[in-house]
């Protein structure tokens, strides 16, 4: 089976052992046209995802846990984007909930169980229409002399919260949990353990160092935030209030 996508403002052919995956991505089909990227899945991708899913799950209680073959695939065509586009459009695939207000993304991380739906979920109650999930799990962010933008996926969290949509990314915010709200601006050097572990990290070491370049260039146009917060609707007032101040401050 195969099928044509646009994800990320390039065109991806996918060539599948299954259907699961042509109907997860269904909001990003295209006419067929001359790829960027040819993605081919065969067994052995399959058998790898599955033996790197029970490893995880070994690991943490909250990791992937088996699956159909179907949804194996999914994780192995995502798995083949993530290594190949930091070489060919300087874009990297990033764990963390992202969600755009009048044109500018915030991007919310933290260690798993953290809360970070839970938190962007606050948002839109708190900014209702003016609130627009980008991606609620798998991200891609495209670093370049123009800007930084990130990009919705089809990989958008177990809810499926997200949109075919790019917005310039201002403000990555790293989550902890606390019993009162406080938000501080960070610099590079204190964003940054967050920042690997939480990017996509290629097998291929020419992708992993251009991976780290990008998270380094990154810095150059958005702002970094370290906020303690519950999950009270004030966290959103506060969180929301003092990086839409300081990204008005840093564009005038």
């Amino acid at each position: 089976m195969v099928g044509f996508y646009r994800i990320a403002d390039k065109i991806i052919r996918v060539e599948s052992l299954f259907e699961d995956v042509h109907e997860y991505c269904r909001e990003y089909a295209v006419e067929q046209q001359e790829p960027d990227l040819k993605i081919v899945i065969r067994q052995e991708d399959l058998a790898y995802e599955r033996k790197k899913s029970e490893v995880e799950a070994a690991i943490s209680p909250r990791a992937f846990q088996g699956g159909s073959d179907g949804t194996l695939e999914l994780l192995a065509v995502y798995r083949k984007i993530a290594e190949s586009f930091p070489i060919i459009c300087d874009t990297f695939l990033f764990h963390g909930s992202s969600i755009a207000v009048d044109r500018d993304a915030y991007l919310f991380t933290a260690k798993s169980g953290t809360g970070k739906s839970t938190h962007a979920a606050l948002w839109r109650k708190y900014l209702g229409e003016r609130a627009v999930m980008v991606n609620d799990d798998k991200p891609l962010i495209r670093v370049s002399d123009e800007g930084t933008f990130i990009y919705g996926t089809p990989w958008c969290g177990k809810h499926r919260l997200g949109n075919n949509i790019r917005v310039n990314l201002r403000a990555l915010c790293i989550l902890e949990r606390g019993e009162k709200n406080e938000i501080r601006c960070i610099d590079r050097r204190e964003a940054l353990p967050m920042l690997l572990q939480q990017s996509y990290r290629p097998a291929d070491i020419k992708a992993l160092e251009k991976t780290v370049r990008l998270l380094s260039k990154m810095s150059e146009d958005v702002l970094f935030f370290r906020l303690r917060c519950n999950m009270d609707s004030e966290a959103a007032e506060v969180s929301y209030g003092y990086m839409s101040k300081m990204i008005r401050e840093k564009l005038r």
